[in-house]
């Protein structure tokens, strides 16, 4: 069985479009992209550069980014990303020319189930925020790799979107840049486990506020 991570970058906010540069994903009018190019440190390309042996899963939209750049650049990072194996899921892409891609044809959650199951070496999800929210909704991820800058951006495409599965998670690794990017990594830790810090029995404002509630009334 293969292990299945998100390694994203996001803001504290846990926006995650186009953290790299201002034309990357300017959709929806998004005009804060690049958001994280200038918090990039010699440590953390380091990280990204030593990571062990893993394949590719991408969305169409962060393939093409990857596609347009990695092959016309040099050095370690370059030389892994062009060379290890990379699956994209597209409905529209006819085909994959970026050096050992292959097109995910049919169900995507089908696809990655099947792939999990396989050997082979660890799976990383980047960027892709529509195939994450497949992933997610279909509950295919078994770790998170957050990368968190510190930058609140308000808009854009976000990392946990509607239909995301509810679960806990397990923080397993923490670290925090030169920069104050924190770099945390999640295993999932099964359900939810809810507690309450409420008294046993509830006082009368805590009962009347319940009935405004239930009734639809909010104070301002």
């Amino acid at each position: 069985m293969r292990k299945l991570a998100v390694n994203t970058f996001m803001s504290l906010d846990g926006v995650m479009q186009a953290p790299g540069g201002p034309e990357e994903d300017p959709t929806g009018g998004f005009a804060h992209g690049g958001w994280a190019a200038n918090y990039f440190d010699d440590e953390m390309m380091g990280e990204m550069a030593e990571a062990d042996p893993y394949e590719l899963l991408l969305g169409r939209g962060t393939y093409e980014i990857f596609a347009a750049h990695w092959p016309y650049d040099e050095g370690p990072i370059a030389d892994r990303l062009n060379s290890i194996r990379k699956h994209v899921a597209s409905t529209t892409l006819e085909r994959v020319e970026w050096n050992n891609s292959a097109l995910i044809t049919g169900d995507v959650a089908e696809y990655v189930a099947t792939l999990k199951s396989q050997d082979g070496p660890e799976i990383q999800v980047h960027g892709s925020p529509g195939l994450i929210q497949t992933l997610l909704e279909h509950d295919l991820i078994d770790e998170f790799r957050l990368w968190i800058f510190p930058v609140v951006i308000g808009t854009g495409k976000r990392f946990f979107g509607d239909g995301t599965i509810p679960a806990g998670l397990k923080l397993v690794d923490s670290n925090v840049s030169k920069t104050g990017v924190t770099i945390n990594t999640y295993e999932r830790a099964g359900d939810i486990n809810p507690g309450s810090f409420e008294f046993d029995e509830p006082t009368a404002a805590e009962i009347e506020r319940r009935q405004r509630l239930a009734a639809g009334q909010s104070r301002r």
